[in-house]
């Protein structure tokens, strides 16, 4: 009679890769703080391309597309105000 050994015991589970990280969305970030309209550009690139490749980085790319339309939104009233400001002075002679 021979024995048999215990089975082995399970070494756990090995975690799923994580995502690769879209760079277009890392660089939609990044261009938001400087360059709005290039910011909202490639991250509205960088959420096409996550949504087709499956690939990580779509909150990141999410937060470029907010922050470079409030960053355009700011700007567009900022040009309006200037405007106005020197039409304003330029009729009143100051």
């Amino acid at each position: 009679m021979t024995a048999t050994p215990p089975p082995a015991q399970p070494t756990g589970y090995t975690p799923a890769p994580a995502a690769k990280t879209n760079t277009l969305a890392i660089v939609g970030l990044i261009l938001a703080f400087v360059v709005s309209l290039g910011g909202l550009i490639v991250s509205l690139i960088a959420l096409n391309q996550i949504k087709q490749t499956g690939e990580g980085g779509r909150g990141l790319a999410l937060a470029g597309v907010i922050i470079s339309a409030i960053g355009l939104v700011i700007g567009v009233l900022y040009i309006i105000f200037a405007v106005i400001l020197v039409g304003t002075a330029g009729t009143t002679g100051y």
